[in-house]
């Protein structure tokens, strides 16, 4: 049995992790907290937190986490490079699991690109783009940054040279060095995610939707229990499914 705290708890990806944890009998889910709430007064009811609340407050997760010894999952996204380099110091006290997206099917699209992006080489343009529902506050998504992340690596591109957020204006021509991201809102789409490897005469198209937080619910609570049995240490989704 793993036992789960749940921050964020009342929050629409909150709300589903308790959703799904209640259907699947080796997860138990010992706490939630939400906002005003201390996860020091139930930290130690847990194996394990997972962290579904705001980037500012992520950091003050890792640490009661890593003082008390308990493995942390965070699906948070939106942190600034100061609250990732915070973050990611506790690695060396517990098994954290940090990954901008829990979906099974998004980790696929992860591998997908890196390996379309080797294959296909520096003649294709490289385009993101994401849409999710009205009410995220951050943009592009953490999943569109993982992507871009990995286009920018297999071109061996410094992504905040080669980034380009969507495009106005007399921009002149598009060079091989640029890489575009388009960030859509609207409804409630719980996430949309298209590659676009551009070339001349041909396009290849790489999508992945989500049509319930559920997928993501799931890969976490799945994170959760792969987590407590690993030693301290930085890991991904990729790692849980051993991609």
């Amino acid at each position: 049995m793993t036992k789960v705290i749940i921050t964020g708890s009342k929050g629409r990806m909150g709300q589903a992790l308790i959703t799904c944890a209640g259907r699947i009998p080796e997860i138990q889910v010992a706490g939630q907290i939400d906002e005003g709430d201390d996860l020091r007064q139930i930290v130690d009811k847990g194996d394990v937190v997972i962290d579904f609340s705001f980037h500012s407050v992520t950091a003050s997760v890792a640490e009661v986490c890593a003082k008390h010894k308990k493995a942390l999952v965070i699906g948070t996204t939106g942190h600034s490079e100061e609250e990732k380099k915070t973050i990611s110091r506790f690695q060396a006290e517990i098994p954290m699991v940090w990954s901008s997206n829990y979906s099974t099917g998004v980790n696929t699209l992860f591998w997908l690109t890196r390996k379309a992006a080797e294959i296909l080489g520096p003649g294709f343009d490289l385009e993101v783009v994401e849409m999710h529902h009205r009410l995220k506050k951050d943009a592009p998504s953490g999943t569109a940054t993982t992507l871009l992340e990995i286009l920018a690596d297999a071109r061996k591109l410094q992504l905040k040279d080669a980034l380009r957020h969507g495009r106005e204006g007399i921009t002149g021509e598009r060079t091989q060095s640029e890489i575009g991201i388009h960030a859509i809102r609207g409804g409630d789409v719980a996430g949309d995610h298209t590659v676009i490897f551009a070339g001349n005469g041909e396009r290849l198209e790489l999508t992945h939707k989500a049509s319930s937080r559920e997928t993501f619910a799931n890969g976490a609570l799945r994170a959760a229990q792969w987590v407590v049995k690993q030693k301290p240490g930085l890991y991904t989704m990729q790692d849980v499914l051993g991609l």
